[in-house]
């Protein structure tokens, strides 16, 4: 390397290194206070900004001294997203083209009025989802042409594989509302291969020939692509499941996972987790997910997963979190109900509860298996003489530290 080369990396890496207490004791940055040292005052805006979201957005406004540029957002509020709205319900998504960084898993929120149906469809990346309220009615076939059909409730989930062909129904009292997952972020709900659109664009001599029914039977068929469209509420789901079940009988595999008939994966003063993934929901094969919530003044730890992205949804709820990255990048924004977010594989991090109630929120995974890494149980499985001498934190401090992951702090 040219001299002049390495002078110039050395400049812009101390330039990057420093711009954060560069800038705050210019008077132009906020700090806190590190290793006992005041915090800078933090200077006012003059100009009117977008008050409501500077509002949402404090850690955006007044960032941590901790923070060092060069990391994209990681944040998109559902509320931006364009909504699809149609006879029966609406469609609103979030993929690599809202948030560039989502580049694993992209995600679509749907909602159903009571009776209304998201038409027979499939698609060609594997669908995972989580009702985030009222009720669904599910069916599908399987490899081998057998049916399943069964009723979701909020907080439970289902995962169809790549190709498999299904459908969805809004129940009564008032249908429903549940968030899809893909595990491919550039994947648009507007790329679904719908029943209705197929046969649009097959010749009805074609039909009638497929299904051997007469020309004149068909000229009820849509003439144009039904989405999701308004029906009468189905009538109880034993008669559908006997009905579907036909001659092959009904599948073995179980599409459906009963979220709240399986005790939290880990509990404690902090908050409680969920894992779902193909240990317990065999079917789900591609994305591996957990069902966190932090209770006030909780916290989910310092920890990073080493075999995927992670991919969340806030259900409810405030929050904060930092993300790491190498080259000293780290970058705080805060997070609410109806928010996106995303974290690269091996980025440290943690989310906070900042509000007074719980917050409750998705960790998405393009993986069969959910995977983490704690820092506590790193540091406590490490011998305590090379932790002090990296840290410069006494034997005796160490010794403290929780011995197996907490998930949550405080224990």
């Amino acid at each position: 390397m040219r001299d002049d080369e390495q002078e110039d990396r050395v400049t812009r890496r101390g330039f990057l290194g420093a711009a954060p207490s560069g800038l705050a004791a210019a008077g132009l940055l906020s700090t806190t206070a590190i290793g006992g040292q005041e915090s800078a005052a933090k200077p006012n805006d003059p100009v009117t900004n977008n008050q409501s979201l500077d509002a949402e957005n404090p850690d955006a406004i007044h960032p941590p001294a901790t923070d060092a540029g060069g990391l994209p957002p990681f944040k998109y509020p559902y509320s931006l997203g364009e909504k699809f709205v149609l006879d029966g319900g609406w469609v609103r998504e979030v993929t690599v083209r809202e948030m560039a960084i989502a580049k694993t898993i992209s995600s679509a929120q749907i909602r159903l009025s009571a009776g209304a149906i998201r038409e027979l469809h499939w698609h060609s990346v594997s669908e995972w989802s989580f009702m985030l309220y009222g009720n669904t009615r599910i069916t599908c076939i399987d490899s081998d042409g057998k049916s399943f059909v069964t009723d979701l409730k909020q907080g439970e989930l289902w995962y169809f594989p790549a190709g498999m062909p299904h459908s969805l129904q809004g129940l009564g009292p008032d249908g429903s509302e549940f968030m899809l997952a893909f595990d491919d972020g550039n994947f648009s709900e507007r790329e679904t291969a719908l029943l209705s659109e197929w046969m649009i664009h097959t010749p009805r001599d074609v039909i009638a020939k497929n299904f051997g029914l007469s020309d004149q039977v068909l000229q009820k068929m849509p003439t144009k692509p039904l989405v999701i469209f308004p029906s009468e509420v189905p009538g109880p789901l034993k008669d559908d499941q006997q009905a579907a079940a036909g001659v092959r009988g009904r599948s073995p595999v179980d599409y459906a996972f009963r979220t709240f008939e399986q005790p939290p994966t880990k509990s404690n003063k902090g908050g409680e987790v969920r894992i779902v993934d193909s240990k317990n929901f065999p079917v789900a094969t591609r994305i591996a997910a957990a069902i966190v919530t932090v209770h006030p003044g909780g916290m989910r730890e310092l920890h990073w997963h080493p075999n995927a992205d992670e991919w969340q949804f806030f259900i409810s709820g405030k929050g904060r979190q930092t993300v790491f990255a190498t080259a000293g990048r780290a970058r705080t924004m805060d997070f609410e109900t109806g928010d996106v977010g995303y974290v690269p594989l091996g980025a440290p991090h943690y989310v906070e509860n900042t509000g007074s109630a719980d917050l409750r929120f998705l960790e998405l995974f393009r993986s069969n298996l959910y995977q983490d890494v704690s820092l506590n149980e790193w540091l406590a499985n490490t011998p305590p003489a090379v932790v002090a001498a990296n840290l410069g934190i006494d034997k005796a401090s160490l010794e403290k530290l929780p011995k197996v992951k907490p998930v949550f702090m405080p224990e």
